[in-house]
């Protein structure tokens, strides 16, 4: 018998100690068992098996997890720039030395492949990284505006500030959130997802072990009764909420109701533009990898290719690229497409590709019924690619959410940009092609707000910000970078005058004294 894999060891160590168990609070430094009497399950979407019962947070303990955060608040503002840089470097180490369980739990709640689980916590990572360069993100403005009259900007915290995170970055998106609440000098209340809420716990209890004071960050759980909650606590200054339209929208428009800012990312149908002159071979990897990888399950997937003239010939290609990647467990060695989260998203996605079929499109590659043996249970959907759609058709307009891509066609590059440009979305966008003159005139006229030049999914590095516009995004200010700094922080501006009239000299006066 072969010896299982450490991540299969771990994979089961986890289930085991897990299994039928219920998610704790994380609330002034302690995890503790809430009181709830109505929990959501959160199953194994390759296998349908119950890994924990999340809680909807009882209003007492939301109300307690407010009071927490809002005392550490006193002293945690207090606290030096160079004290929460500390931490931040403390935290890098501390999720590097935790890889592999924070990726297990990813494969085991959310159903990606390890590999991209990894790359999950990653890319969260490299916020906290950057949260390191915090001493500089702090710096104000002085000018000294007349003679002996200064005027300067001090950078200041908020307050308490709420995260609320969507089900397919549990590490990410929550690293988005936290770290740079918290190097700022806020205290945090954070929801993860209530479908995979095993990340953020072991991101809690991280913080908890490099000695990150009880109360600046919380974590309750809960739908509906938490988002209330969280939008309309006076307490709270602020809410982050990275998902879907529909809730994007209300938990924007409540917060703004209730004074707060707030930033929204929302659905998103990102295209690339495939033009006759690409490295066709750099093209359809790329396409591939962005398509349908995490099953689809990104804002920032590529969900539709607008395929250029000669170009137009390169279907069956991406078809064939397409078949080669395999779909399995997520913890399976060579699997490059997991199962999608929920029973739900999966058929919500096969009736969208259905309506493309009934609206006229071709269904080139079919990824429905897909049979995965050893995982008979699992929510699964082939690659799928959706030829000769059009602009009005469900599967062109609706954000999919699995790895279903769809093709349209077009005969010149004007048309390929006013097909873009007339998407509702404005996450991202893509160019393929070997001509700088395209490139730049792709990179001028398009209406996105994160572009890519032979790059298929162009999400900034930390050192920049995430700047998806049009209706991907509500609110003025981004997330994470410099963007994510202004959106935690307010400036308070101060004019201070110091006449040097008033300035007494003295001259140091070196002998012995005497008493007269």
């Amino acid at each position: 018998m072969k010896s299982l894999s450490r991540h299969t060891l771990l994979f089961q160590r986890t289930l085991h100690k897990r299994a039928m168990s219920t998610t704790q609070l994380f609330i002034n430094g302690e995890f503790i068992d809430s009181q709830a009497t109505e929990h959501i399950e959160v199953r194994n979407p390759a296998t349908q098996e119950i890994v924990t019962r999340v809680p909807q947070t009882t209003q007492h303990e939301l109300d307690e997890a407010a009071r927490s955060a809002s005392h550490a608040f006193r002293e945690w503002r207090k606290t030096s720039v160079l004290s929460r840089q500390r931490k931040m470097l403390d935290l890098q180490h501390a999720i590097r030395a935790n890889m592999d369980e924070l990726a297990t739990s990813i494969v085991n709640e959310q159903g990606k492949v390890m590999g991209d689980a990894r790359g999950d916590v990653m890319r969260g990572l490299q916020v906290v990284e950057d949260m390191a360069n915090i001493t500089h993100y702090m710096q104000g403005n002085k000018l000294e505006v007349s003679s002996d009259m200064d005027t300067y900007t001090v950078r200041e915290p908020l307050g308490v500030v709420a995260g609320i995170c969507p089900f397919n970055f549990p590490a990410m998106i929550p690293l988005w959130m936290f770290p740079v609440a918290l190097a700022t000098g806020n205290t945090c209340i954070l929801k993860p997802s209530e479908r995979d809420p095993g990340a953020a716990m072991i991101l809690a209890r991280l913080c908890a072990d490099i000695g990150i004071p009880r109360g600046v960050l919380n974590i309750v759980h809960g739908a509906h009764d938490t988002v209330n909650f969280l939008t309309s606590d006076s307490r709270i200054r602020a809410v982050s909420f990275v998902g879907g339209d529909k809730a994007g929208k209300y938990i924007y428009e409540r917060s703004a109701q209730n004074g707060k800012r707030c930033q929204a990312n929302l659905g998103a149908k990102n295209h690339a533009i495939i033009l006759p002159d690409a490295d066709k071979e750099h093209a359809l990897n790329a396409i591939a990898g962005a398509a349908f990888g995490a099953a689809g399950q990104r804002c920032m997937a590529l969900s539709v290719v607008v395929l250029v003239g000669e170009a137009q010939l390169w279907v069956k290609d991406i078809v064939a690229r397409a078949q080669q990647l395999r779909v399995d467990g997520g913890l399976e060695p060579h699997a490059d497409i997991g199962p999608m989260i929920t029973p739900e998203a999966l058929r919500r996605a096969e009736l969208l590709v259905q309506s493309a079929h009934d609206e006229g499109a071709q269904i080139a590659l079919d990824g429905r019924n897909i049979k995965v043996p050893k995982y008979p249970n699992g929510n699964f959907l082939g690659p799928t690619v959706i030829d000769n759609a059009q602009p009005h058709m469900q599967c062109y307009k609706t954000e999919i959410f699995g790895p279903v891509l769809t093709i349209v066609h077009a005969d010149s590059l004007d048309q390929a940009l006013e097909l873009v440009n007339n998407n509702a979305y404005g996450n991202g966008a893509s160019v393929f092609t070997r001509s700088g003159a395209c490139a730049r005139r792709f990179e001028s006229e398009v209406e996105a707000g994160q572009i890519g030049i032979n790059v298929p999914i162009p999400v900034p590095l930390p050192m920049f910000s995430f700047t998806g516009n049009k209706a991907s995004f509500l609110g003025d200010t981004n997330f994470y970078g410099r963007s994510g700094v202004n959106f935690y922080t307010q400036l308070k501006t101060v004019t201070s005058l110091w006449r040097k009239q008033d300035a007494v000299d003295q001259q140091a006066t070196v002998h012995m004294p005497t008493i007269n």
